[in-house]
Protein backbone atom coordinates (compact mmCIF):
# COMPACT_ATOMS: atom_id res chain seq x y z
CA UNK A 1 0.00 0.00 0.00
CA UNK A 2 1.42 3.01 -1.21
CA UNK A 3 1.49 5.92 1.26
CA UNK A 4 -0.02 9.21 0.45
CA UNK A 5 2.80 11.99 0.84
CA UNK A 6 1.93 14.51 3.76
CA UNK A 7 0.07 18.02 3.49
CA UNK A 8 2.68 19.53 5.66
CA UNK A 9 6.62 19.49 5.45
CA UNK A 10 7.75 15.99 6.09
CA UNK A 11 10.93 13.88 5.35
CA UNK A 12 10.82 10.87 2.93
CA UNK A 13 12.67 7.68 4.00
CA UNK A 14 13.27 4.53 2.23
CA UNK A 15 12.30 1.19 4.03
CA UNK A 16 13.82 -2.25 3.81
CA UNK A 17 11.74 -4.78 4.98
CA UNK A 18 12.63 -8.46 6.62
CA UNK A 19 10.76 -9.77 3.67
CA UNK A 20 13.38 -7.96 1.11
CA UNK A 21 10.87 -5.14 -0.16
CA UNK A 22 11.55 -1.92 0.19
CA UNK A 23 8.49 1.23 0.80
CA UNK A 24 9.33 4.70 0.74
CA UNK A 25 7.21 6.37 3.73
CA UNK A 26 7.23 10.44 4.77
CA UNK A 27 7.06 11.48 8.30
CA UNK A 28 6.32 14.87 10.37
CA UNK A 29 6.72 15.33 13.51
CA UNK A 30 3.05 15.17 14.27
CA UNK A 31 2.30 13.08 17.11
CA UNK A 32 -1.18 11.60 17.73
CA UNK A 33 -1.34 10.69 21.96
CA UNK A 34 -2.97 7.47 22.73
CA UNK A 35 -6.39 8.11 23.99
CA UNK A 36 -6.84 7.14 27.90
CA UNK A 37 -8.65 4.06 28.56
CA UNK A 38 -8.46 2.84 24.97
CA UNK A 39 -6.50 -0.74 23.61
CA UNK A 40 -5.90 -1.52 20.29
CA UNK A 41 -5.83 -5.76 18.98
CA UNK A 42 -5.00 -6.79 15.68
CA UNK A 43 -4.16 -10.15 14.52
CA UNK A 44 -1.97 -10.95 12.09
CA UNK A 45 -0.94 -14.20 9.89
CA UNK A 46 2.33 -16.25 10.35
CA UNK A 47 3.60 -13.98 7.84
CA UNK A 48 2.57 -10.72 9.38
CA UNK A 49 0.05 -10.45 7.07
CA UNK A 50 -3.40 -8.59 9.57
CA UNK A 51 -6.21 -10.19 9.04
CA UNK A 52 -8.05 -8.33 11.91
CA UNK A 53 -7.80 -5.33 13.24
CA UNK A 54 -10.39 -2.93 15.62
CA UNK A 55 -11.55 0.49 15.59
CA UNK A 56 -9.27 2.32 17.83
CA UNK A 57 -6.33 0.57 15.29
CA UNK A 58 -8.20 2.06 12.65
CA UNK A 59 -8.43 5.54 14.28
CA UNK A 60 -4.91 5.92 15.53
CA UNK A 61 -3.55 4.16 12.07
CA UNK A 62 -5.15 6.49 9.81
CA UNK A 63 -5.93 4.12 7.78
CA UNK A 64 -8.95 2.59 6.35
CA UNK A 65 -10.38 -0.55 7.14
CA UNK A 66 -10.05 -1.91 3.49
CA UNK A 67 -6.52 -0.65 2.90
CA UNK A 68 -4.84 -2.35 6.01
CA UNK A 69 -6.66 -5.68 5.63
CA UNK A 70 -4.22 -8.06 3.99
CA UNK A 71 -1.16 -5.79 4.48
CA UNK A 72 2.00 -6.65 6.04
CA UNK A 73 2.22 -5.70 9.62
CA UNK A 74 5.26 -3.40 9.00
CA UNK A 75 3.52 -0.51 6.96
CA UNK A 76 3.11 0.74 10.57
CA UNK A 77 7.02 0.69 10.81
CA UNK A 78 8.38 3.65 11.38
CA UNK A 79 11.50 4.44 10.66
CA UNK A 80 12.79 5.48 14.20
CA UNK A 81 12.17 2.57 15.04
CA UNK A 82 15.79 0.23 14.78
CA UNK A 83 15.52 -3.00 13.14
CA UNK A 84 16.78 -4.79 16.28
CA UNK A 85 13.39 -4.65 18.41
CA UNK A 86 11.63 -6.16 15.24
CA UNK A 87 14.05 -8.86 15.37
CA UNK A 88 13.61 -9.41 19.06
CA UNK A 89 9.77 -9.36 18.53
CA UNK A 90 9.93 -12.02 15.57
CA UNK A 91 12.08 -14.05 17.55
CA UNK A 92 10.14 -13.97 20.31
CA UNK A 93 6.75 -15.00 19.32
CA UNK A 94 8.14 -17.60 17.23
CA UNK A 95 9.56 -18.98 19.88
CA UNK A 96 5.84 -19.26 21.01
CA UNK A 97 6.35 -16.83 23.57
CA UNK A 98 5.00 -12.78 24.37
CA UNK A 99 6.94 -10.38 23.60
CA UNK A 100 6.67 -6.52 25.41
CA UNK A 101 8.08 -3.49 24.20
CA UNK A 102 7.34 0.46 23.06
CA UNK A 103 6.91 0.96 19.26
CA UNK A 104 6.79 4.36 17.76
CA UNK A 105 4.13 3.74 14.77
CA UNK A 106 3.92 5.60 11.81
CA UNK A 107 0.57 6.96 10.73
CA UNK A 108 -0.78 7.15 7.15
CA UNK A 109 -0.99 11.06 7.70
CA UNK A 110 2.82 10.83 8.03
CA UNK A 111 2.83 11.47 12.03
CA UNK A 112 3.13 9.02 14.68
CA UNK A 113 2.12 7.33 18.09
CA UNK A 114 4.00 5.35 20.60
CA UNK A 115 2.58 2.25 22.10
CA UNK A 116 3.60 -0.81 24.74
CA UNK A 117 2.78 -3.63 23.29
CA UNK A 118 1.89 -7.00 23.97
CA UNK A 119 2.29 -9.90 20.98
CA UNK A 120 1.37 -13.14 22.00
CA UNK A 121 1.30 -16.52 19.50
CA UNK A 122 -1.97 -17.19 18.40
CA UNK A 123 -1.88 -21.70 19.50
CA UNK A 124 -4.39 -23.79 18.31
CA UNK A 125 -4.24 -27.69 18.72
CA UNK A 126 -0.31 -27.22 19.34
CA UNK A 127 0.49 -25.39 16.66
CA UNK A 128 1.23 -21.41 15.80
CA UNK A 129 -1.39 -20.15 13.52
CA UNK A 130 -0.77 -16.16 13.84
CA UNK A 131 -0.01 -13.77 16.18
CA UNK A 132 -2.47 -11.03 18.33
CA UNK A 133 -1.21 -7.60 19.28
CA UNK A 134 -2.81 -5.71 21.99
CA UNK A 135 -1.56 -2.50 22.34
CA UNK A 136 -2.26 0.24 25.37
CA UNK A 137 -1.20 3.66 26.31
CA UNK A 138 2.72 3.98 27.44
CA UNK A 139 3.45 6.57 29.92
CA UNK A 140 5.34 9.75 28.88
CA UNK A 141 8.36 8.35 30.88
CA UNK A 142 9.31 5.43 29.35
CA UNK A 143 8.61 6.84 25.80
CA UNK A 144 11.13 9.30 26.63
CA UNK A 145 13.78 6.81 27.55
CA UNK A 146 13.22 4.80 24.64
CA UNK A 147 13.59 7.23 22.66
CA UNK A 148 17.13 7.51 23.74
CA UNK A 149 17.96 3.84 23.53
CA UNK A 150 16.29 3.42 19.89
CA UNK A 151 18.29 6.35 18.78
CA UNK A 152 21.22 4.70 19.66
CA UNK A 153 20.45 1.52 18.12
CA UNK A 154 19.91 3.35 14.76
CA UNK A 155 23.85 5.01 15.22
CA UNK A 156 24.92 1.56 15.50
CA UNK A 157 22.85 -0.19 12.79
Amino acid sequence: MQMPQPQQSFDTHTLNNHDSTTRTVYTTDVETSFPDGCLITSRTDLNGIITHANEAFITMSGWERDEIIGQPHHMLRHPDMPKAAFADLWATVQRGEKWNGYVKNLRKDGGFYWVYATVIPNIRNGQTVGFTSVRRKPARAKIDEMQKIYQEMLQNE
